[in-house]
């Protein structure tokens, strides 16, 4: 893939990543003004709920379609590949499904609900995002990234909008689950349309589904595990506390993980790139590219963990209401600093992947859910949603702290601390005086923002925080990728 692709690809996924945290943000204004935190909470935890069941009973599969498929040529082959997948993870889906639906009434309970029809459409909801992840990682496998992006978008929009509809139309949350339906099955029919003009139809022999099963299947663990470090809080939270607490907790929790979108181009940027230096044993260059990488991050994220200090209930009064900002505030800290410590575990981690100790990195992930499970049991109980905001940040911790001393057995790359101390010196000079400016309102909290970027800025130029070759070495820090994936 040449450069200039490669490169408009990233920032395509990247607006696109963007426009997703927003719909959730929208989503989350819309049912907590109008419906109210139970209602939120509920919400929360049947979306918890998808993001628990689809890892599972996808078995990995379309992960697997990317790895497979993306060299392939031969028509038969890709007919064969997505049929045996699609079919596989349909048969699966649909037991998980109809296990849903038997036991809705029972799991509707488990959601502080009382009507068991929500769970019967998430059921039907499940079976489509099933499908049409593997649709999706189809065309990643094709490099189709324009048209992926199209159709995360038209999802994204379509929610929002659909929902809003429902809302207002007095259709409450029932109306909320049946529009996630009503736009799934609308995706689903065009990006099924879109597969069948381009690869036609094939009755799949499953000649090679013990190959993809084997390679998909060992994915489930690192999916479940994630699953449990970044979600499981709000189940346990439900549980011990009602869905009421659950509404108090998500909306600070998805404040804070604004941040998550810092860490995403990193995820498309490096691998490539580290992986091929790596191979060409330049392992020089590989540091290079991994100490600017998590300089370059922290540059951004610093900043961010102070504004959002500061600015967090602000933000939660706009986007939710008076009631959860004054509840929910407090979590923001928490899960803002872990997400900064995961995002520089995720530069270090690059380490570990390219000496292929994959397996250490999925037992580190493993045992920092283990802990996260084990603490929130024991302070969800006795400190509320604050606890399970404080065994998130101790796991996150975990997670850098182990990433880092197993990654740097390998080889070590140059962490720039005199940089760390004036980003993080500068940031709380910008906090100080967001604080002392006080926004109140959605347009004085934009303004607040602009002018902590521009302080943040000036203040970094002045105390020398990047060198004249730093910032060309940043210009053209993407234009050395110039080989394919």
């Amino acid at each position: 893939m040449p450069y200039q692709k490669f490169t408009k690809d990233i920032g395509i996924v990247g607006l696109t990543n963007l426009a997703v945290v927003l719909k959730g943000l929208i989503i989350l204004s819309i049912i907590t003004k109008l419906l109210g935190t139970e209602n939120y909470g509920i919400w929360a935890q049947l979306m918890v709920t998808v993001s628990l069941i689809v890892p599972i009973a996808t078995l990995g599969l379309p992960y697997t379609l990317v790895r497979f498929l993306a060299a392939e040529k031969n028509k038969k082959e890709i007919q064969e590949g997505f049929y045996s997948v699609i079919s596989l993870i349909f048969v699966v889906g649909l037991i998980i499904s109809s296990f849903l639906i038997f036991f809705s009434s029972s799991i509707s309970d488990l959601f502080g609900s009382e009507n068991p029809t929500l769970v019967t459409i998430l059921a039907f909801i499940i079976l489509l995002e099933c499908l049409n992840l593997t649709f999706l990682n189809l065309f990643r496998a094709f490099q189709e990234m324009k048209k992926f992006s199209f159709l995360m978008l038209s999802q994204a929009f379509g929610d929002t909008g659909l929902i809003a509809v429902a809302v207002i139309l007095g259709y409450g949350l029932l109306g909320i689950i049946s529009a996630l339906l009503i736009i799934r099955i609308t995706i689903f029919l065009i990006m099924g349309s879109i597969i069948i003009k381009k690869i036609g139809m094939k009755i799949p022999s499953f000649t090679r589904v013990r190959e993809y099963l084997s390679f998909g299947l060992p994915i489930i663990p690192g999916s479940l595990s994630t699953w449990a470090l970044q979600s499981s809080d709000q189940y346990l939270i439900g549980y011990f506390l009602g869905a009421t607490f659950v509404g108090y907790y998500a909306p600070g929790y998805a404040v804070g993980n604004i941040l998550f979108l810092f860490i995403v181009p990193l995820g498309f940027v490096l691998p490539a790139i580290l992986s091929k230096l790596f191979d060409e044993n330049k392992i020089n260059e590989v540091k290079i590219y991994l100490k600017y990488s998590l300089k370059y991050f922290l540059a951004i994220a610093i900043p961010s963990v102070f504004g959002l200090l500061i600015l967090s209930k602000q933000l939660l009064t706009i986007f939710s209401t008076p009631e959860i900002a004054s509840s929910g505030y407090l979590i923001v800290p928490f899960v803002s600093f872990g997400i900064l410590l995961l995002g520089s575990s995720a530069v270090i981690n690059q380490i570990l992947s390219l000496v292929k100790k994959t397996v250490l990195v999925a037992k580190i992930c493993f045992a920092t859910a283990v802990l996260n499970l084990g603490l929130n049991f024991i302070f969800i109980p006795k400190f509320g949603i604050l606890g399970a905001a404080f065994t998130t940040f101790i796991a996150y911790t975990l997670v850098f702290i182990l990433t880092r001393h197993y990654a740097f057995r390998e080889f070590r790359f140059e962490i720039d601390w005199k940089f760390v101390a004036k980003s993080v010196f500068a940031s709380v000079l910008m906090a100080l005086f967001i604080f002392f400016f006080a926004p109140t309102g959605l347009l004085k909290t934009i303004l607040a923002i602009f002018l902590g970027v521009f302080i943040y800025g000036i203040l970094i130029f002045l105390f020398k925080g990047f060198s004249k070759k730093e910032i060309e070495s940043l210009k053209g820090f993407l234009k050395k990728i110039k080989s394919p994936i």
